[in-house]
Parts: structure tokens; sequence; C-alpha cells
């Protein structure tokens, strides 16, 4: 099978499938922008007397790009002397995709930093104004002032090995649809190994092969062809962030996919899975709901209405507990003793005043 299914959402589920988690109130933690350079302390290794760099997360494997291999990458970009940030492909979301020893002149610090680093590797590399913009700076970048020292944070998702600096766009769209699929595979296998990193970095490559500016020229069988390749990979990357509770982005998964096919219950279902576990109830119901439409004999969208209506519950009790406490009824004011000893006394007084105009009117009396 293509797609990483959850358990139970198929009578008929293969080997395939994922095992994930049942959804939990919590909130997850996202992801933060960086707009300065991080700070990096491990040791400071000399690629050129122009490059620099410096490892923040070690990769994985023993081979490296070599040249004429097409490498797919994320990078943010800083002008070193002014601290501004003027590109960040992470934000954009479209990895970088470049052939080594072909690429643009004002990335030969860069491709020479890319090219010491292993797949899934995170750098930070200083690089000399000689090997980026030059003295003229960047035109097309306004903060890449003239002579401007570049900072690069780059990760390496993958590379494709050398086929003499054969781009994506020389390729036929069968080949591309082609080695999207191989990516697809691959991470599959590696999902099954618990390298959900790795896997995640596949799929990742795979999309790239499948970037909105092929898409658009796609119709008809060809574009079917893509969508049977890059959805999976949406949906799978998903299954991958929930297991990492990473669950911002894999709603950002889901939605792309949703974008494409709004009835998607595997989209529908991880999106609500993500979406409960950020305390969004009333959101994930809504999927949830969505995907019993297209798939009512569902068990895992069955289960996870119960946790959803039982947490409800839960909430709904403590709210009443709550308000019982705050608005309950009022108790009756019970008379105070003070009040019995001022009546007394004011009768004491009433008797003492009697008794006084008796004894006058006697008195007048008797004279």
């Amino acid at each position: 099978m293509d797609e990483i299914h959850e358990p139970h959402t198929r009578e008929d589920a293969n080997e395939n499938e994922v095992i994930t988690e049942s959804s939990s109130f919590v909130k997850g933690e996202t992801s933060l922008e960086l707009s300065n350079p991080p700070k990096v302390d491990s040791q400071v290794e000399i690629l050129h007397d122009k490059v620099t760099k410096q490892i923040i997360k070690e990769g994985h494997g023993h081979n490296k790009p070599t040249k004429y291999s097409t490498c797919f990458f994320h990078y943010r970009a800083w002008s070193e002397g002014t601290q501004h940030k003027f590109e960040d492909t992470w934000q954009e979301q479209r990895p970088i995709e470049m052939v080594l020893g072909k690429e643009k002149k004002e990335m030969t610090g860069l491709s020479i930093g890319v090219a010491s680093m292993k797949a899934g590797e995170r750098a930070l590399l200083h690089v000399g104004w000689e090997l980026g913009y030059g003295k003229e700076g960047s035109f097309s970048f306004p903060n890449v002032p003239p002579m401007a020292d570049l900072v690069y944070e780059v990760e390496l998702i993958g590379f494709d090995p050398t086929k003499e600096g054969k781009a994506r766009s020389d390729m036929t769209v069968e080949e591309r649809i082609g080695a999207a699929d191989q990516r697809k595979v691959d991470g599959n296998a590696l999902f099954k190994e618990e390298k959900l990193e790795e896997a995640m970095q596949q799929y990742e490559m795979a999309i790239a092969y499948m970037g909105d500016d092929f898409m658009f020229q796609l119709f008809g069988k060809y574009r079917d062809m893509a969508l049977a390749v890059k959805n999976p990979c949406h949906l799978n990357t998903a299954a991958c962030l929930i297991k990492l509770d990473r669950y911002e982005e894999a709603i950002g998964q889901c939605t792309i996919v949703l974008s494409e096919d709004e009835n998607n219950v595997k989209a529908l279902f991880r999106r609500g899975k993500s979406r409960a576990a950020l305390g969004q109830t009333d959101a994930a119901r809504e999927d949830f709901l969505k995907a019993r439409k297209h798939a009512p004999e569902d068990k895992a969208i069955a289960r996870e209405l119960r946790l959803l209506a039982e947490h409800d519950k839960v909430i709904h009790q403590k709210q009443k507990e709550l308000y019982k406490g705050i608005f309950g009824p009022r108790p009756e004011p019970k008379p105070k003793p003070s009040n019995w000893l001022i009546l007394i006394w004011h009768s004491l007084l009433s008797v003492f005043y009697r008794l006084i105009a008796l004894f006058k009117r006697e008195t007048h009396k008797s004279d």
C-alpha cells in the first residue's frame, strides 16, 4: 500500500498500518520562527577560507553529496553585519533544489556548506561576501548590502546521487512522479523502523518533486498520478508529526490534502486527532463527523468521537460543580440575638413611661 493507515480504519488494513495514540487533551508545542541566527556552541569547522560550519543537529548515514548531486534543503539567511533575515524557505514551505557544481554564483559558499553535510544534518554556516552576493550586494534582497558576509542556518533534507546534474526541470513528468514515488516508498520503510525524522525527510523530498509550479501544469491522468503520490506523502508526514506531538504542523499537512480533496477521510481523521490534542474540541468534532459521513462503519472515527463525548461530559460536570458553588441557593437569614434584646428593652421602657404617667395623675388628684 502507498499510504500509512490508522488501526481499524478499514477492516482489511494490512501490515503498513501505523499504531497511533488516542487523542489526548494536552496542548502541543509550536515551533518558533527565528528572527536572529541561532546561538551554537559546537566546534567550528573550516570548510574554506571563506566558509565555516558549526553543526546544530547531527545527520544520519555516512554518505555526503558529491558533485552534480541534486540536493534538497531548507535554509534561513541573514546579513551578518545587520542581522537582517532576508530569506526563509521554512516559512515559505518550499525547500530549495540545487545541483552541486551548477549552483548560482551567489550560492557558491552555501553549496560548499551543503556538500559537507549528511542527510538530516542541520548546521550554521558563515560565508564571506566573496562567495555570497559580492561587492554589489543583492538587488533581489535589499537587506543584503554590498560586501555583506552571510549567515545561513541550513538543513539538508536529502540528495539524489549524481545524475550528471539532471534537475527536476529537466525531467519528464513520468520521471518526476517516479522519483517522488521512490522517495515515498523509502519513507514508509523508515517509518516502519520508527525513524520518524528520516521518514519525513523522504516524504518532503518526494513532495519537492511535486512543487506548485509543476502541479499547475498537469491535467487529467497526469495530475491524478501526481496527486496519488503527493497526497499520501502529506498524510504520512502528518502521521509522523502526530507521533512526535507536533500537532500544529500535522494540521497544516492535512489541510493541504483537504484543499485538493475536501472529503479525504484520512486527512479529516488525522486533522481531527491533532485538533483534539490541542484542545480544539469543536473543530475536532467537526472533522470527525465529516469523516464519519464518508466512512460510517469506521471504528477509529467512532472511538475518537466517543473520547470527545467523554471529555465534554467531564468538563460539563466540573462546570456544574463550579456554578453550583457560585450560584447555589441563598441561605435564609437567621435572626440575631441582639434583635430580641432590643425589643425587650423597648417594651420595658414603654411600661416604665406608663407607670410614671400613672404616678403623676395620682399625685395630681391628691393635691
